[in-house]
């Protein structure tokens, strides 16, 4: 098992959302995390259809490319079954965060705007781009990155789990080799949007585990949340040697 540590909390709302999971396959991992939308406690259920639904075909399928696009395929299809079988639920939607371990390699693939950070020997080597309307405007040049957090459309998403579709509207990364001291961040926007980048790698390098690193992190977001009625916030982070 690598390192790693699970973290979600409701923030100043009474209900949290959010969901985050994991499930190991003898030498493979899949770290899932998930931000539900949609009010009335319907969001907790979305996210936690698409959580189960990653573990479950994970569980089934182990890992690779195609295990991959199935885990989003096979959550698009509980969330919107249950949308007909529910009136209740049929504004649910939510974003979806899938890491696959594998013993060579390290898969990904994300919808919405919860993110996926990777860390390479300390330092920032990239992260997924959100499916926003700010992320879209930072695309055609007319916003800066830095301006995303405190945009006023922030909230909009252009691509979710639960909106019916033609083809897949998730993104799934090219397979990164492992090549140790990687360090990865699952998160939601309640999470990102209070802690910037030059923060998270500085915990990072004061951490002594992923633990710490998380508790660092939310110390920032909580402070900087003060007073804001923090929305859910949720991470989950793994190293590898």
């Amino acid at each position: 098992m690598p390192p790693c540590y699970l973290f979600s909390d409701p923030g100043d709302r009474g209900n949290n959302e959010d969901n985050v999971g994991m499930y190991q396959n003898e030498q493979e991992y899949c770290f899932v995390l998930a931000d539900g939308l949609g009010g009335h406690g319907k969001g907790e259920l979305a996210s936690q259809l698409a959580v189960e639904s990653a573990i479950t075909c994970f569980a089934e399928n182990g890992g690779g490319e195609e295990s991959l696009g199935k885990a989003f395929q096979d959550a698009q299809n509980a969330i919107m079954r249950t949308q007909k079988e529910d009136i209740t639920a049929r504004d649910m939607k939510t974003t979806l965060v899938v890491l696959y371990v594998e013993e060579r390699q390290v898969r990904w693939a994300h919808i919405g705007d919860s993110r996926l950070y990777w860390f390479e020997n300390g330092k920032l080597a990239g992260r997924t781009l959100d499916h926003s309307v700010p992320q879209m405007l930072v695309a055609a040049g007319q916003i800066r990155e830095k301006q995303i957090r405190n945009h006023p459309d922030r909230n909009r998403l252009l691509r979710v789990l639960g909106t019916d579709w033609d083809e897949p509207k998730y993104q799934i990364e090219a397979p990164k080799d492992r090549t140790g001291r990687q360090a990865f961040l699952l998160c939601t926007d309640g999470f990102w949007e209070l802690i910037d980048e030059k923060k998270m790698m500085h915990c990072l390098k004061k951490a002594k585990d992923p633990e710490d690193w998380v508790a660092q992190m939310v110390a920032i977001v909580r402070k900087n949340g003060r007073n804001r009625n923090m929305d859910n916030f949720s991470a989950v982070a793994v190293w590898l040697d």
